[in-house]
């Protein structure tokens, strides 16, 4: 090939090469990630015994079969590292090979936990100067997905001389353990929890993340959730197949909440095509837990194919209004409730984008409502929602 032709063909190798780049981030999570962590409900007390507990209850409740695939572990599981530097799993875990091959057995995924600083949040041993070692290991080992926590990295930021510094060596730490995902050709899901410093979502791709963390953790508490949850308005440009905005996991079932407050966290993070990672003793759900986590029409919302996140259309006081658009032509709308009393609700669908009648159907009730007018009229008690599928 001459050199007109290198230079003729050169920028379309590029493009190529950067669409090839982007293709493979979005086959490890081409809608948001479906699952369980052990944090929200085990935090520190989780073992290996737990999580095979938790894989066959995925696995008998249909959980799995809707979705869920990825048993993750979180903080506590590390040991120390041997003399070449090697990291190993603590006594709560004796073989972490064997329980990747026994999670593999059910049908589902592994997931594990780490930092880029030198600890983790609870004080264990992290990845810094080990990120190629440690992605290694966890290849090795059957791992499919690793949850990143700043951590103490964070520490060596503030020491830093300036925020652009800081920052600077946040992006490059990620990079460095995506590098090192990739290089051991094991496809492993890349979780960055750095809790939104930094507008992480406009550079989170760059660096190979598959999700990231918006903001703080979620607690069981109705405030902290919504909080969360409304705050991620304006972010549904950032997301996309392969890279997605996550609020934090789910809190349904762990008894924080009411029922219907579960239900308006679980609407929430559908609209948001959010992480469904649920959080919860998946051996031990009420049937009010199973019929929330496991509704199908909402997790379908959640696992559109289009990848559109949603968004707020409007807000008035106490009440919000948010719609998503869907693969089909279709609109998931919310209506939401914040105030703590009942509320009568009217919504104008010609804020939504539709012309006269619509066709809707309560995604929750699993009830077609037919033809309705343009303005709709909903009766919520406090911290309620209702969720539809409007279309003409």
């Amino acid at each position: 090939m001459n050199l007109k032709k290198i230079k003729f063909f050169l920028p379309v190798y590029l493009v190529m090469i950067v669409l090839s780049v982007f293709a493979e981030d979005a086959s490890l999570a081409p809608t948001p990630p479906m699952g369980w962590n052990s944090w929200n409900h085990f935090y520190g007390d989780v073992t290996d015994k737990i999580i095979r507990q938790q894989a066959e209850a995925m696995v008998s409740s249909g959980m799995r079969d809707l979705g869920y695939v990825y048993i993750n572990i979180d903080d506590t599981w590390e040991g120390v590292r041997d003399n070449k530097g090697e990291i190993h799993s603590n006594s709560k875990f004796p073989d972490m090979k064997s329980l990747a091959d026994f999670v593999h057995s059910k049908g589902l995924k592994l997931g594990i936990y780490s930092s880029p600083g030198r600890k983790t949040c609870g004080g264990y041993e992290g990845s810094y100067g080990h990120e190629v070692q440690d992605a290694n290991t966890y290849a090795a080992w059957g791992i499919d997905y690793l949850k990143y926590d700043l951590c103490s990295l964070g520490d060596l930021m503030k020491v830093t001389a300036t925020h652009d510094t800081a920052t600077e060596m946040m992006k490059a730490a990620y990079t460095k353990m995506h590098n090192a995902l990739v290089s051991t050709g094991r496809p492993i899901v890349f979780s960055l929890c750095q809790y939104g410093k930094d507008s992480v979502w406009a550079w989170g791709p760059s660096v190979g993340g598959n999700l990231w963390r918006t903001g703080t953790d979620i607690e069981d508490k109705f405030s902290s959730m919504a909080a969360i949850a409304f705050r991620q308005a304006g972010l549904g440009k950032y997301a996309a197949p392969g890279h997605w905005n996550d609020p934090d996991m789910l809190e349904v079932g762990n008894g924080g909440m009411k029922d219907f407050e579960y239900r308006t966290h679980m609407t929430l993070w559908a609209l948001l095509a959010a992480p469904l990672i649920a959080g919860n003793d998946l051996t031990a759900m009420t049937p009010a837990t199973k019929e929330i986590l496991m509704n199908k029409e909402v997790i379908a919302v959640d696992q559109d194919k289009a990848g559109r996140q949603g968004d707020r259309v409007y807000a008035e006081g106490p009440i919000e209004v948010w719609s998503r658009d869907l693969a089909d032509g279709s609109k998931a709308v919310a209506i939401f409730n914040l105030a703590e009393s009942v509320l009568i609700i009217p919504v104008d669908f010609s804020k939504l984008g539709f012309k006269g009648p619509v066709n809707a159907r309560d995604l929750w009730e699993h009830k077609d409502l037919g033809v309705l007018k343009e303005v709709y009229t909903a009766k919520l008690f406090h911290h309620s929602c209702q969720l539809l599928k409007v279309w003409q």
